[in-house]
């Protein structure tokens, strides 16, 4: 049995970030940095809980005018997350640390599942090192 099987691969309704208290902490106060096409804010919160890390997920309505593709990309961004959280709830639960991610898709234009989740990967151990940092 290897160590990611006890992860469920889900991505329930508390694991979103949905509080506006929350949220607006997360822009006013979080670290961010830049892995093309993702813009990613973070900040680590107090309370691990069961869900270590809150994940909100956007979408540029300037680059992507039609809701039907925002909502496609979501979905796609989504999917890669949760297929690849396991490395960064193994990572947190480890120190018992909690964090709060914004996903915000700046790129142009429609691209594959395959790149969305390879800038997944890169998203996740980038944010990983620098938790470590902090």
């Amino acid at each position: 049995m290897n160590s990611n099987s006890k992860i469920r691969r889900t991505f329930r309704k508390q694991e979103r970030l949905k509080s506006s208290k929350a949220v607006a902490a997360l822009f006013a106060r979080g670290n961010n940095f830049l892995v093309y096409p993702f813009k990613v804010n973070w900040l680590p919160d107090g309370n691990p809980g069961p869900y270590p890390a809150r994940v909100l997920v956007g979408i540029s309505r300037k680059n992507h005018k039609n809701a039907v593709d925002r909502n496609r990309m979501k979905r796609l961004v989504r999917e890669a997350y949760r297929k690849n959280k396991y490395v960064l709830y193994e990572y947190l639960r480890s120190r018992d640390m909690a964090c709060n991610i914004s996903l915000i898709y700046i790129g142009k234009g429609g691209v594959s599942y395959s790149l969305i989740e390879e800038k997944i990967i890169v998203v996740l151990e980038r944010l990983i090192s620098e938790l470590e940092q902090e």
